[in-house]
C-alpha cells in the first residue's frame, strides 16, 4: 500500500515547511506567544490567504474540499514549528460543528468569515465537573417563551476563547446532566450581555479562557441544527481535533528526535561527541523507533477515519493513547540528553516538551482514551 503524499498534500506540505522555516522561526515564536492575544493576526491573515484555513471544508463553503489526510499534513508541519496560531480552536473546533450542523445562511454567516481569517471563533463544550465526558453538561439553556433562549451555567479551558467574536456553546436543553440527548448547540457573540470572560496564557504558549454565562439571551437563529440533537456534530468535531492534536504531537515527537540527535553530535564531553557514547545512542535510536511507529499508527487512524470505517473511533483513541505514553517518553530523553538546558526557557526543546505534555491532558489523557478502547 502506498503512504506517500500525493501532489497536492506534497504541495501542502512543502508550502507549510517554508514558511515555517523562512518566517517562523523559534524567536518569532516566542514574540507572538508573548504578546497580548498570543499569537500574530498578521500570521492569521497569511494562513487564511495561503488558503490553509479552509482545508478541511467544502468548496460550496468557500473552502478547499480536503479531508483528514490533508488537516493530518497541515497539523504535523504546525506540530514541527510550534505554531501558536489558533488553527485547532477556530477551523478545527469551531469550524468542524458549524460545517456539520449549521445551515447554509449560518455557514454563510458565521464559517466563510472564519475561513476567510476574518472571524475568530472558539467551541465552548467543556466544564468544570464534565472531565473529558462532552456530553456532561450542566450549562443550562431555557426557552423564554418569546422565540429565544437564555443560558446559565459555566464552561471550561475553552481554547482561543479570550480573542473569539464568536462562541460555539453547548447547552443543556433537556434530559439530565449526562445525557447525550437534549444538548443543542448555539453561537453566542462574545460582547453579549451577561457574559464573563477570563482567559489566560496556557503552559504550553496557547490561549485559553474560563467563561461564566449568567443569563445569556439569544434568539433562535442562534440555534446551530436541531434543538436537542447537538451531540452528534460536537462528537465527531472533538473526535476530528483529538486527530488533528495527535498529528501534532507526532510533529513534535519528529522534530525533538532530530534536534537530540543534531544537539549529540556537537556536544562535547571527554573530548568527544556525546553522540558517540553507545547508552546514548541506544536511547536515540528508541526515540527514532517511537517516532516511526507512532507516525504509521497516524496514518492508519487517520484513513480509518477518513473512510468512516467503524473502528475509526477506535483508531483514534489508539494513536492518542499512543502520543500520551510514547510522546512523554520521547519528550523526556529529549531533555534529559539536551542536560540542564533541556528544561531553560531559551531553548525550543523545552517549550516542545511542553506542548507535548499538554497535548496529552487535553481530548482525553492516555488512561481516558485506554478506557475508551477497553469499553
Amino acid at each position: 500500500m502506498d503512504f506517500s503524499f500525493n501532489e497536492i498534500q506534497a504541495m501542502l506540505d512543502d508550502s507549510v515547511g517554508k514558511f515555517i522555516a523562512n518566517d517562523y522561526n523559534f524567536e518569532t515564536r516566542q514574540k507572538y506567544a508573548a504578546s497580548e492575544k498570543g499569537y500574530s493576526p498578521e500570521v492569521w491573515q497569511t494562513i487564511a490567504e495561503l488558503g490553509w484555513t479552509s482545508v478541511p471544508f467544502s468548496e460550496e463553503d468557500g473552502g478547499f474540499g480536503g479531508g483528514l489526510a490533508d488537516l493530518m499534513v497541515l497539523m504535523l508541519r504546525f506540530g514541527k514549528g510550534l505554531v501558536v496560531e489558533p488553527y485547532l480552536a477556530n477551523i478545527v473546533l469551531a469550524g468542524g460543528v458549524l460545517r456539520r450542523a449549521a445551515s447554509a445562511d449560518q455557514r454563510e454567516q458565521w464559517l466563510q468569515p472564519i475561513i476567510a481569517g476574518e472571524l475568530q471563533a472558539a467551541l465552548a463544550y467543556a466544564e468544570p465537573q464534565s472531565r473529558y465526558d462532552i456530553a456532561n453538561i450542566s450549562t443550562a439553556a431555557v426557552a423564554d417563551g418569546n422565540n429565544g433562549w437564555v443560558l446559565n451555567g459555566d464552561k471550561g479551558v475553552v481554547f482561543n476563547g479570550g480573542n473569539a467574536e464568536l462562541l460555539i456553546v453547548s447547552g443543556r436543553t433537556s434530559g439530565v446532566q449526562t445525557d447525550a440527548d437534549g444538548i443543542t448547540l448555539f453561537a453566542v457573540p462574545a460582547d453579549s450581555d451577561g457574559l464573563g470572560i477570563r482567559s489566560y496564557p496556557t503552559v504550553d504558549g496557547h490561549q485559553a479562557a474560563e467563561i461564566h454565562f449568567d443569563n445569556v439571551a439569544v434568539n433562535d437563529s442562534a440555534v446551530i441544527g436541531e434543538p436537542d440533537r447537538g451531540f452528534t456534530a460536537l462528537d465527531a468535531a472533538v473526535d476530528d481535533a483529538t486527530l488533528a492534536v495527535s498529528a501534532e504531537a507526532v510533529g513534535i515527537m519528529q522534530i525533538m528526535t532530530d534536534k537530540t540527535v543534531e544537539y549529540s553530535k556537537n556536544r562535547m564531553q571527554f573530548g568527544v561527541p556525546i553522540g558517540s557514547f553507545q547508552t546514548l545512542q541506544h536511547r536515540m535510536v528508541d526515540m527514532f523507533t517511537d517516532c516511526e511507529q507512532s507516525y504509521s499508527l497516524l496514518l492508519w487512524a487517520t484513513m480509518r477515519a477518513a473512510q468512516g470505517k467503524a473502528d475509526a473511533r477506535r483508531a483514534i483513541s489508539s494513536i492518542k493513547y499512543q502520543v500520551g505514553t510514547v510522546g512523554r517518553k520521547v519528550g523526556q530523553e529529549a531533555v534529559q540528553i539536551h542536560g540542564g538546558m533541556g528544561v531553560s526557557w531559551e531553548v525550543d526543546i523545552a517549550h516542545y516538551f511542553k506542548r507535548l505534555t499538554t497535548i496529552d491532558q487535553i481530548l482525553g489523557n492516555a488512561d481516558w482514551h485506554l478506557d475508551r478502547l477497553a469499553g
